[in-house]
């Protein structure tokens, strides 16, 4: 009898640990980060090399491109996804200078930010990137637009 009970009561707690933690469990349960919901690194990498590709080939922005050697347009490409990983959540560090510095010096304009933000909303188009996730990865860059433009 008393091994019964013993049983029991180890089957009792178990199950009630067993449930405590599926409660908290659910309750812990957060939402997906935007790096996740937008399909994690390979998917920020194919869209970077669409909207860098963009960016190279339009006529008002590919100036920006222009003369950089085969090993710059790698790095710029390598930072631009470290970039989108770390500010969507992903576990990638940015290794490049801050927003400011990069951009400093070249000009850039309110058309030329507005053109970008356009070929960034093609490229989220192109890979069918759900309106809510589209709108934060656009929240998040129009943050960096006061140290990208120069020229109003």
């Amino acid at each position: 009898m008393k091994r019964i009970l013993s049983i029991l009561a180890i089957a009792l707690f178990c199950g009630t640990a067993a449930f405590a933690q599926m409660a908290n469990g659910a309750m812990e349960t957060k939402e997906k980060s935007l790096y996740e919901r937008l399909g994690g690194y390979d998917a920020l990498a194919a869209v970077s090399d669409d909207f860098i590709t963009r960016l190279a080939t339009d006529k008002l922005l590919g100036r920006f491109v222009v003369g950089l050697s085969d090993d710059s347009k790698k790095k710029l490409r390598q930072h631009f996804v470290e970039f989108l990983c770390n500010a969507t959540g992903g576990s990638c560090v940015y290794m490049g200078r801050d927003m400011k510095t990069v951009h400093t010096g070249l000009g850039i304009t309110e058309d030329d930010w507005n053109q970008s933000v356009k070929l960034l909303v093609e490229t989220l188009d192109k890979f069918k990137v759900p309106e809510r996730e589209k709108n934060e990865v656009l929240t998040a860059v129009s943050s960096l637009k006061k140290d990208v433009v120069e020229k109003k």
